[in-house]
């Protein structure tokens, strides 16, 4: 049986952490689940990722995170997620590579072509079956992020211009792979986004 990889994606303040919660609580399917994230999922990657996440004390140069970036992918993807698939498991990763191109090519500015060419280097192109993003306006985002507890992360000190770069990325992402990424209002209410998250899925995976 072949897998099914499916990521979830979505800026600041989307929901998706609450969306993603609510499909392990309420995803019933015949076949094991794995669900996961970026960057992190192995012990490796999760090292790198607070290294990514932690306000630095020197600057971090967009070439850096990518790198860091792709460190953490690589080492996920071949630990984790393609090991998961060949056993024909569902994983649902939240974010992927549609995030790094959000965030760092349309985001800090870095040329997209060069991270599609490390990208196809790293891990030969692979791109989720299907993928949901969840999108909200930026002002909307930024004010549920206000309210969350703990500090910040290194990406949420990030200034408003910024999340209207990687937002406009997503929907441009969305513009040109509308086979494989479906947009989902993030601005409805959470158990409603929610609901509609879980059908979607469900949609996909049809009687699994």
């Amino acid at each position: 049986m072949t897998g099914k990889f499916i990521t979830i994606e979505g800026s600041e303040g989307a929901g998706k952490s609450t969306a993603i919660n609510y499909l392990r609580d309420n995803l019933k399917v015949n076949r094991k689940v794995v669900f996961t994230r970026e960057p992190g999922g192995t012990p490796l990657a999760e090292k790198i990722r607070e290294v990514l996440l932690c306000p630095a004390e020197e600057t971090v140069w967009p070439e850096t995170e990518l790198l860091l970036l792709y460190a953490a992918r690589v080492q996920h993807w071949r630990e984790k997620i393609q090991p998961a698939l060949r056993q024909g498991a569902i994983v649902v990763c939240d974010r992927f590579t549609d995030a790094t191109l959000a965030y760092q090519g349309y985001g800090r500015g870095v040329d997209l072509a060069r991270i599609r060419q490390l990208d196809t280097w790293a891990l030969q192109g692979v791109q989720p079956d299907v993928t949901f993003y969840l999108d909200v306006p930026i002002e909307i985002g930024l004010e549920r992020i206000t309210n969350r507890a703990g500090g910040p992360d290194r990406f949420e000190r990030e200034q408003r211009a910024f999340f209207e770069k990687v937002r406009a990325g997503y929907l441009s992402l969305a513009e040109q792979s509308a086979g494989r990424i479906q947009v989902i209002d993030a601005t409805r209410p959470v158990h409603v986004v929610c609901e509609d998250l879980l059908l979607r899925m469900k949609q996909v995976l049809g009687d699994e």
